[in-house]
Protein backbone atom coordinates (compact mmCIF):
# COMPACT_ATOMS: atom_id res chain seq x y z
CA UNK A 1 0.00 0.00 0.00
CA UNK A 2 1.37 3.52 -0.43
CA UNK A 3 -0.09 6.90 1.24
CA UNK A 4 0.51 10.06 -0.13
CA UNK A 5 -0.34 13.24 1.60
CA UNK A 6 -1.20 16.15 -0.98
CA UNK A 7 -1.25 20.29 0.56
CA UNK A 8 -3.32 22.59 -1.90
CA UNK A 9 -3.47 26.29 -1.27
CA UNK A 10 -3.00 27.68 -5.10
CA UNK A 11 -6.15 30.16 -4.78
CA UNK A 12 -8.21 30.94 -1.75
CA UNK A 13 -8.65 27.25 -0.66
CA UNK A 14 -6.16 25.87 1.82
CA UNK A 15 -6.23 21.46 1.97
CA UNK A 16 -5.10 19.12 3.06
CA UNK A 17 -5.80 15.11 1.71
CA UNK A 18 -4.89 11.77 2.13
CA UNK A 19 -4.77 8.70 -0.37
CA UNK A 20 -4.31 5.40 0.30
CA UNK A 21 -4.25 3.52 -3.30
CA UNK A 22 -7.22 5.46 -4.86
CA UNK A 23 -8.99 5.58 -1.37
CA UNK A 24 -9.82 9.18 0.01
CA UNK A 25 -8.50 8.76 3.99
CA UNK A 26 -9.65 12.38 4.62
CA UNK A 27 -9.86 15.61 3.16
CA UNK A 28 -10.61 18.65 5.10
CA UNK A 29 -9.77 22.41 3.97
CA UNK A 30 -10.93 25.93 4.44
CA UNK A 31 -11.65 28.99 2.06
CA UNK A 32 -10.59 32.32 2.67
CA UNK A 33 -13.82 34.59 2.42
CA UNK A 34 -13.83 38.29 1.52
CA UNK A 35 -16.75 40.70 1.75
CA UNK A 36 -19.29 41.15 -1.22
CA UNK A 37 -17.69 43.30 -3.98
CA UNK A 38 -14.17 42.15 -3.08
CA UNK A 39 -11.55 39.70 -4.32
CA UNK A 40 -8.68 38.20 -2.39
CA UNK A 41 -5.21 39.57 -2.56
CA UNK A 42 -2.19 37.08 -2.73
CA UNK A 43 -0.97 38.49 0.33
CA UNK A 44 -4.24 38.24 2.50
CA UNK A 45 -5.00 34.75 1.53
CA UNK A 46 -1.26 33.65 2.08
CA UNK A 47 -1.55 34.75 5.59
CA UNK A 48 -5.11 32.88 5.98
CA UNK A 49 -3.55 29.67 5.14
CA UNK A 50 -0.44 30.07 7.41
CA UNK A 51 -3.39 30.94 9.96
CA UNK A 52 -4.88 27.74 8.88
CA UNK A 53 -2.69 25.04 7.59
CA UNK A 54 -1.54 22.98 10.63
CA UNK A 55 -4.47 22.80 11.62
CA UNK A 56 -6.12 21.47 8.37
CA UNK A 57 -2.99 18.95 8.79
CA UNK A 58 -3.67 17.73 12.02
CA UNK A 59 -7.41 17.31 10.96
CA UNK A 60 -6.26 15.34 7.94
CA UNK A 61 -4.13 12.82 9.56
CA UNK A 62 -6.76 12.93 12.48
CA UNK A 63 -9.61 11.84 10.46
CA UNK A 64 -7.46 9.10 8.42
CA UNK A 65 -6.51 7.48 11.30
CA UNK A 66 -2.92 7.39 10.18
CA UNK A 67 0.66 8.90 11.80
CA UNK A 68 3.01 10.64 9.92
CA UNK A 69 5.47 6.88 9.83
CA UNK A 70 2.69 5.17 7.99
CA UNK A 71 2.82 8.38 5.35
CA UNK A 72 5.42 7.65 1.49
CA UNK A 73 5.60 10.49 0.06
CA UNK A 74 4.23 14.45 0.85
CA UNK A 75 2.84 15.72 -2.43
CA UNK A 76 2.10 19.63 -2.82
CA UNK A 77 1.07 22.09 -5.66
CA UNK A 78 3.52 24.03 -7.73
CA UNK A 79 1.61 25.98 -9.64
CA UNK A 80 0.20 27.22 -11.57
CA UNK A 81 -1.81 29.55 -8.86
CA UNK A 82 -0.92 33.00 -6.61
CA UNK A 83 2.16 33.13 -5.82
CA UNK A 84 1.84 33.94 -1.92
CA UNK A 85 -0.49 31.60 -1.35
CA UNK A 86 1.51 28.67 -3.30
CA UNK A 87 4.74 29.70 -0.84
CA UNK A 88 3.20 29.35 2.03
CA UNK A 89 1.97 25.74 1.46
CA UNK A 90 5.33 24.49 -0.27
CA UNK A 91 7.45 26.13 2.80
CA UNK A 92 5.20 23.50 5.06
CA UNK A 93 5.27 20.41 2.51
CA UNK A 94 8.85 21.19 2.71
CA UNK A 95 9.00 21.50 6.57
CA UNK A 96 6.54 18.56 6.94
CA UNK A 97 8.64 16.37 4.20
CA UNK A 98 12.02 17.16 6.07
CA UNK A 99 10.77 16.84 9.36
CA UNK A 100 9.12 13.11 8.52
CA UNK A 101 11.98 11.88 6.38
CA UNK A 102 9.85 11.50 3.52
CA UNK A 103 9.88 12.23 -0.24
CA UNK A 104 9.11 15.55 -1.94
CA UNK A 105 6.50 15.58 -4.88
CA UNK A 106 5.62 19.44 -6.76
CA UNK A 107 2.25 18.50 -8.27
CA UNK A 108 0.68 20.98 -11.13
CA UNK A 109 -2.88 21.73 -10.14
CA UNK A 110 -4.53 21.07 -12.81
CA UNK A 111 -2.89 17.31 -13.20
CA UNK A 112 -4.39 17.05 -9.70
CA UNK A 113 -8.02 18.03 -10.66
CA UNK A 114 -7.50 15.71 -14.02
CA UNK A 115 -6.32 12.57 -12.20
CA UNK A 116 -9.02 13.04 -8.94
CA UNK A 117 -11.79 13.61 -11.62
CA UNK A 118 -10.24 10.41 -13.50
CA UNK A 119 -10.33 8.32 -9.97
CA UNK A 120 -13.28 9.25 -8.75
CA UNK A 121 -15.52 8.99 -11.96
CA UNK A 122 -13.38 6.02 -13.47
CA UNK A 123 -13.36 8.02 -17.10
CA UNK A 124 -11.22 6.00 -19.04
CA UNK A 125 -9.78 8.57 -21.47
CA UNK A 126 -12.03 11.49 -21.75
CA UNK A 127 -11.84 15.23 -23.33
CA UNK A 128 -11.43 17.07 -20.16
CA UNK A 129 -13.16 20.49 -19.69
CA UNK A 130 -10.74 22.19 -16.65
CA UNK A 131 -12.75 25.17 -15.77
CA UNK A 132 -11.69 26.79 -12.47
CA UNK A 133 -11.03 30.84 -11.23
CA UNK A 134 -7.37 30.63 -12.60
CA UNK A 135 -8.20 28.55 -15.89
CA UNK A 136 -9.89 27.30 -18.58
CA UNK A 137 -8.90 24.17 -20.88
CA UNK A 138 -10.17 21.71 -23.48
CA UNK A 139 -7.50 18.67 -22.61
CA UNK A 140 -6.83 15.88 -23.99
CA UNK A 141 -4.59 13.03 -23.64
CA UNK A 142 -1.62 11.74 -25.80
CA UNK A 143 1.82 9.99 -25.56
CA UNK A 144 2.57 11.14 -22.33
CA UNK A 145 0.64 14.90 -22.42
CA UNK A 146 -2.20 16.21 -21.65
CA UNK A 147 -2.46 18.58 -24.72
CA UNK A 148 -4.12 21.64 -24.69
CA UNK A 149 -6.71 21.88 -27.70
CA UNK A 150 -8.17 25.17 -26.32
CA UNK A 151 -7.92 27.60 -24.34
CA UNK A 152 -9.04 31.25 -22.45
CA UNK A 153 -6.92 33.85 -24.42
CA UNK A 154 -7.79 36.39 -21.39
CA UNK A 155 -9.60 35.71 -18.27
CA UNK A 156 -10.84 32.25 -16.81
CA UNK A 157 -15.17 31.49 -17.28
CA UNK A 158 -14.45 31.48 -13.11
CA UNK A 159 -12.88 34.72 -12.85
CA UNK A 160 -15.48 36.40 -15.33
CA UNK A 161 -17.96 34.90 -13.33
CA UNK A 162 -16.42 36.16 -9.78
CA UNK A 163 -15.74 39.58 -10.82
CA UNK A 164 -19.48 40.35 -12.47
CA UNK A 165 -20.45 39.05 -8.77
CA UNK A 166 -18.45 41.99 -7.29
CA UNK A 167 -20.22 44.09 -9.75
CA UNK A 168 -23.81 43.14 -8.18
CA UNK A 169 -22.38 43.09 -4.69
CA UNK A 170 -22.72 39.62 -4.51
CA UNK A 171 -21.85 37.58 -1.52
CA UNK A 172 -18.36 35.38 -1.49
CA UNK A 173 -19.73 33.06 1.33
CA UNK A 174 -19.60 30.19 0.03
CA UNK A 175 -18.80 31.43 -3.31
CA UNK A 176 -19.51 34.21 -5.77
CA UNK A 177 -20.26 31.54 -8.68
CA UNK A 178 -22.57 29.55 -6.70
CA UNK A 179 -24.41 32.48 -5.48
CA UNK A 180 -24.79 33.75 -9.21
CA UNK A 181 -25.99 29.84 -10.24
CA UNK A 182 -28.97 30.19 -7.11
CA UNK A 183 -29.74 33.72 -8.84
CA UNK A 184 -29.62 32.62 -12.64
CA UNK A 185 -32.25 29.74 -11.63
CA UNK A 186 -34.55 32.64 -11.29
CA UNK A 187 -33.75 34.11 -14.56
CA UNK A 188 -36.52 34.86 -17.01
CA UNK A 189 -35.58 37.34 -19.50
CA UNK A 190 -32.23 36.12 -21.85
CA UNK A 191 -30.51 39.62 -22.43
CA UNK A 192 -28.22 38.81 -25.45
CA UNK A 193 -24.49 39.23 -24.55
CA UNK A 194 -20.84 38.78 -26.45
CA UNK A 195 -20.14 35.31 -27.62
CA UNK A 196 -16.43 34.86 -28.48
CA UNK A 197 -15.45 31.28 -29.67
CA UNK A 198 -12.29 31.84 -31.65
CA UNK A 199 -11.48 28.56 -33.37
CA UNK A 200 -10.61 26.57 -30.22
CA UNK A 201 -10.20 29.11 -28.19
CA UNK A 202 -12.59 31.49 -26.31
CA UNK A 203 -12.32 35.02 -24.83
CA UNK A 204 -14.83 36.49 -21.97
CA UNK A 205 -12.89 39.70 -20.79
CA UNK A 206 -15.57 41.50 -23.36
CA UNK A 207 -18.36 40.07 -22.50
CA UNK A 208 -17.14 40.72 -18.59
CA UNK A 209 -16.57 44.72 -19.73
CA UNK A 210 -20.27 44.74 -21.68
CA UNK A 211 -21.96 42.94 -18.81
CA UNK A 212 -20.12 45.52 -16.24
CA UNK A 213 -21.05 48.69 -17.72
CA UNK A 214 -24.70 47.72 -18.85
CA UNK A 215 -25.62 46.31 -15.78
CA UNK A 216 -26.15 49.15 -13.98
CA UNK A 217 -28.11 51.25 -17.04
CA UNK A 218 -30.10 47.75 -17.06
CA UNK A 219 -30.75 47.48 -13.61
CA UNK A 220 -31.61 51.13 -12.71
CA UNK A 221 -33.79 51.31 -15.98
CA UNK A 222 -36.05 47.91 -15.04
CA UNK A 223 -34.94 46.29 -18.47
CA UNK A 224 -34.18 43.26 -17.07
CA UNK A 225 -33.06 41.90 -13.01
CA UNK A 226 -29.78 40.74 -11.42
CA UNK A 227 -31.11 37.25 -11.59
CA UNK A 228 -31.96 38.16 -15.44
CA UNK A 229 -28.08 38.86 -16.25
CA UNK A 230 -26.86 36.05 -13.85
CA UNK A 231 -28.93 33.39 -15.99
CA UNK A 232 -27.70 35.12 -19.52
CA UNK A 233 -23.99 34.98 -18.50
CA UNK A 234 -24.07 31.69 -17.44
CA UNK A 235 -25.57 31.01 -20.53
CA UNK A 236 -23.37 32.65 -22.76
CA UNK A 237 -20.26 31.30 -20.94
CA UNK A 238 -21.31 27.90 -21.02
CA UNK A 239 -22.50 27.67 -24.31
CA UNK A 240 -18.94 28.70 -25.61
CA UNK A 241 -17.45 26.00 -23.12
CA UNK A 242 -19.64 23.25 -24.77
CA UNK A 243 -18.79 24.48 -28.49
CA UNK A 244 -15.39 24.23 -27.80
CA UNK A 245 -15.53 20.79 -26.00
CA UNK A 246 -17.34 19.13 -28.54
CA UNK A 247 -15.07 20.22 -31.27
CA UNK A 248 -12.11 18.41 -29.41
CA UNK A 249 -14.43 15.56 -29.05
CA UNK A 250 -14.81 15.60 -33.03
CA UNK A 251 -11.08 15.66 -33.46
CA UNK A 252 -10.05 13.30 -31.03
CA UNK A 253 -12.90 10.65 -31.74
CA UNK A 254 -13.86 10.48 -28.05
CA UNK A 255 -17.15 9.10 -26.41
CA UNK A 256 -15.98 10.67 -23.04
CA UNK A 257 -16.14 14.50 -21.55
CA UNK A 258 -14.41 14.92 -17.98
CA UNK A 259 -15.33 18.28 -16.25
CA UNK A 260 -13.11 19.37 -13.80
CA UNK A 261 -11.97 22.49 -11.78
CA UNK A 262 -14.55 24.39 -9.45
CA UNK A 263 -16.59 25.97 -12.12
CA UNK A 264 -17.50 22.11 -12.81
CA UNK A 265 -19.91 21.87 -10.04
CA UNK A 266 -22.03 24.03 -11.52
CA UNK A 267 -24.82 22.01 -12.51
CA UNK A 268 -25.98 24.18 -14.96
CA UNK A 269 -22.99 23.53 -16.95
CA UNK A 270 -23.31 19.46 -16.33
CA UNK A 271 -26.99 19.92 -18.19
CA UNK A 272 -25.82 22.12 -21.44
CA UNK A 273 -22.90 19.53 -21.87
CA UNK A 274 -24.54 16.49 -20.66
CA UNK A 275 -27.23 17.67 -23.96
CA UNK A 276 -24.39 17.87 -26.17
CA UNK A 277 -23.16 14.30 -25.21
CA UNK A 278 -26.45 12.46 -25.20
CA UNK A 279 -26.77 14.14 -29.21
CA UNK A 280 -23.06 12.90 -29.49
CA UNK A 281 -24.12 9.38 -28.35
CA UNK A 282 -21.09 10.03 -25.62
CA UNK A 283 -20.99 10.13 -21.60
CA UNK A 284 -20.66 12.86 -19.04
CA UNK A 285 -18.74 12.53 -16.05
CA UNK A 286 -18.17 15.44 -13.20
CA UNK A 287 -17.99 15.10 -9.86
CA UNK A 288 -19.79 17.35 -6.80
CA UNK A 289 -18.32 19.91 -4.46
CA UNK A 290 -16.24 17.78 -2.83
CA UNK A 291 -13.75 17.30 -5.50
CA UNK A 292 -14.29 19.99 -8.06
CA UNK A 293 -13.48 22.59 -6.01
CA UNK A 294 -9.77 22.94 -5.36
CA UNK A 295 -8.72 20.09 -2.13
CA UNK A 296 -5.79 18.11 -1.09
CA UNK A 297 -6.54 15.01 -2.05
CA UNK A 298 -6.45 15.77 -5.37
CA UNK A 299 -3.18 16.67 -5.36
CA UNK A 300 -2.58 13.67 -3.44
CA UNK A 301 -3.65 11.59 -5.86
CA UNK A 302 -1.66 13.09 -9.12
CA UNK A 303 1.35 12.72 -6.41
CA UNK A 304 0.03 9.29 -5.71
CA UNK A 305 0.67 8.42 -9.91
CA UNK A 306 3.69 10.30 -9.78
CA UNK A 307 4.94 8.48 -7.00
CA UNK A 308 4.46 4.76 -7.83
CA UNK A 309 5.71 5.67 -11.48
CA UNK A 310 9.19 6.35 -9.67
CA UNK A 311 9.09 10.27 -10.00
CA UNK A 312 10.45 12.20 -6.89
CA UNK A 313 11.46 16.10 -6.37
CA UNK A 314 14.79 16.99 -5.37
CA UNK A 315 14.30 19.17 -1.95
CA UNK A 316 16.88 22.29 -3.89
CA UNK A 317 13.95 21.62 -6.85
CA UNK A 318 10.90 22.27 -4.70
CA UNK A 319 10.40 25.42 -5.46
CA UNK A 320 6.91 27.10 -6.77
CA UNK A 321 5.86 28.33 -10.24
CA UNK A 322 2.71 30.94 -10.75
CA UNK A 323 2.85 29.77 -14.16
CA UNK A 324 3.37 25.97 -15.01
CA UNK A 325 1.30 24.74 -18.26
CA UNK A 326 -0.77 21.27 -17.76
CA UNK A 327 1.29 20.44 -21.29
CA UNK A 328 4.52 21.03 -19.53
CA UNK A 329 4.04 18.00 -17.20
CA UNK A 330 5.27 14.49 -18.89
CA UNK A 331 2.66 11.95 -17.67
CA UNK A 332 4.79 9.21 -16.77
CA UNK A 333 2.02 6.73 -15.19
CA UNK A 334 -0.26 6.75 -18.56
CA UNK A 335 0.51 4.55 -21.33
Amino acid sequence: MTVVIGFEGSANKIGVGIIRDGEVLSNPRRTYITPPGQGFLPSDTARHHRGVILTVLKEALEEAGIKSDDIDCVAYTKGPGMGAPLVTVALVARTVAQLWGKPILGVNHCIGHIEMGRLITQASNPTVLYVSGGNTQVISYSERRYRIFGETIDIAVGNCLDRFARVLKISNDPSPGYNIEQMAKKGKQYVELPYTVKGMDVSFSGILSFIEEAAGKMLSSNQCSAEDLCFSLQETLFSMLVEITERAMAHCASQEVLIVGGVGCNIRLQEMMGVMCKERGAKLFATDERFCIDNGAMIAQAGWQMFRSGQVTELSDSWITQRYRTDEVEVTWRD
